[in-house]
């Protein structure tokens, strides 16, 4: 009938240990959920472990396998030749490109002029170009008409008709520099963008369509709570204990309580080492015996053996019987 000894409190580390151990197989386990192989018609996509490394747990001083894995991606015959042929023409612009970028660094080290005088001499190239052959053409037109009318070079008449000609070639040269300038402004920054943009071309080579791979919906394993369990299984059994611990002194505390000199608890349940070593004068036998949480040696009666003699001498504390001495050896 000795008190209950109190549990012991779980180890920290040890539930550090158990709690990572859970987290560390959760997380591999939604790992390998989500590593879903798939397949589709322009080629396939694949997991597989292929190897561990240890991690050791700064806290615990517990190593753990964490498994790596790799992730194949499969191109189907169709799909892998056109990226072949692909890869090759972008291997051939690049090879244009670098040969072109060498002469991009020599053009744009030239800046583009556009100033008056720079602007002015492209629109004067440009007309002499574009717009004189019609004015030669316009000029022998009315030369020929002149002459049919009569009129001959030399005359008056002929240089009237010359001069107001010089004039009209002279506005049309001025309505080209005064509207056409940014029209010239224009082509100039598209002749020196020009090798740019052809550059860039041979730059950008278009993409292979890559296999349409899903979004696997799979369900995610939650991570068990084992420092909480051992914890609350922990307190569950202090609880206990606890309860246990009061019982046993509200049970030694009533049988103080009526007083040792008189009433001594009896039951053969609380009893070792129980010897017969004689009678009272009334007839009951002596026994010399020790209690269960003792080993000092006692000398009194069973109480089964008094109730069966005089049973208003027996009385139940907490479910045991003691023996009221006063009265059972009266």
């Amino acid at each position: 009938m000795c008190a209950p000894s109190p549990p012991e409190p779980p180890d920290p580390k040890e539930t550090s240990a158990a709690s990572t151990a859970t987290n560390v197989g959760t997380a591999i386990a939604n790992a390998n959920l989500g590593n879903v192989n798939q397949v589709t018609p322009d080629g396939s996509l694949t997991y597989k472990q292929t190897g561990t490394y240890k991690w050791n747990d700064p806290y615990t001083g517990k190593s753990y396998d964490i498994p790596t894995y790799t992730a194949t991606q499969t191109l189907s015959g169709t799909s892998q030749a056109i990226k072949d042929q692909t890869d090759q023409a972008k291997l051939n612009l690049g090879e244009l490109a670098a040969g072109q970028s060498s002469f991009l660094k020599d053009w744009l080290a030239k800046p583009v002029d556009l100033s008056n005088d720079a602007t002015e001499a492209r629109l004067m190239d440009l007309g002499m170009k574009r717009l004189q052959p019609a004015l030669d053409a316009r000029r022998a037109s009315q030369e020929a008409d002149l002459i049919n009318r009569g009129i001959r070079p030399g005359s008056d008449a002929y240089a009237q008709a010359q001069n107001l000609e010089n004039q009209s070639e002279n506005d049309a040269y001025n309505q080209l520099l005064l509207s056409g300038r940014g029209q010239a402004v224009q082509e100039a920054l598209a002749q020196n963008s020009a090798p740019i943009n052809n550059l860039t071309a041979l730059l950008s080579g278009s993409q292979v369509s890559q296999p349409n791979f899903v979004n696997a919906n799979m369900p995610t394993i939650p991570t068990t709570d084992v420092a909480g369990l051992i914890n609350t299984n922990y307190n569950q059994k202090l609880q206990n204990w606890q309860t246990q611990a009061s019982n046993t002194s509200d049970l030694f505390g009533g049988l103080f309580g009526l007083g040792a000199n008189l009433i001594k608890y009896s039951d053969r349940r609380l009893k070792k080492n129980i010897r017969a070593i004689g009678t009272f004068a009334n007839g009951l036998t002596k026994y010399v015996f020790e209690y269960l949480w003792s080993d000092a040696p006692q000398t009194g009666v069973m109480a089964d053996e008094v109730r069966a003699y005089r049973p208003y001498a027996v009385k139940t504390i907490n479910g045991f019987d003691v023996v009221d001495y006063a009265e059972a050896l009266a």
